[in-house]
């Protein structure tokens, strides 16, 4: 693996609120993801993507699980041949969904993953919306319903789709790479403290 483009930003040198937000994600997760480091490199840009990453994925209304979140994250990253997406954010589908298996077969074919017929449909439009965008109309919407999903949670398939789609061009772009505790991250049990 050959290292970022561009050089991470130092953890002292940033600014309060950010570098308050960065240690809270490494005492909760043990590390801190690359992402963070990444993209501090320019302040105003880490909040704005930070605060739009923070509204779709930990938003607590409409029906999409966490685990939803992450498994669109995870197919439409393999989509866009995004590694850092597909090992970081599969490594919290595989948590999410207590389903070691499931993040690899979402990112390798979604169509054969032992998930949902919910979760199917969700992904399929979430794929069209990643790769042919500019074809969905009216019918797509039916098939959504009819599993449960509200044209605001069709809206928020739509807008983690989008929002990933230019993470996984920076990543791709800067040549970010995945940090090595996302690779056993929901595969083996933890250890009982």
């Amino acid at each position: 693996m050959t290292a970022s483009r561009y050089p991470m930003a130092e953890l002292a040198e940033l600014p309060e609120d950010i570098r308050a937000k960065i240690l809270e994600v490494q005492e909760k997760a043990g590390f801190v993801p690359n992402v963070f480091l990444a993209l501090a490199r320019r302040p105003a840009e880490w909040r704005a993507f930070f605060a739009y990453h923070d509204a779709l994925m930990l938003k607590e209304e409409g029906s999409l699980t966490k685990g939803d979140r992450e498994m669109i994250v995870t197919a439409t990253s393999a989509a866009n041949q995004c590694l850092y997406c597909v090992v970081a954010h599969g490594a919290l589908l595989r948590i999410y969904e207590k389903k070691p298996l499931v993040a690899d077969q979402v990112a390798v074919n979604w169509r054969k993953a032992d998930i949902t017929p919910r979760q199917h449909a969700m992904l399929e439009f979430a794929m069209k919306v990643c790769d042919r965008s500019h074809e969905i109309d009216e019918a797509d919407f039916p098939p959504l319903h009819a599993h449960g999903f509200s044209d605001e949670d069709i809206w928020d398939i739509a807008a983690i789709t989008a929002f990933f789609g230019l993470s996984n061009r920076m990543a791709s772009f800067s040549g970010m790479q995945p940090n090595p505790e996302f690779y056993l991250m929901g595969r083996v049990p933890k250890e009982r403290k």
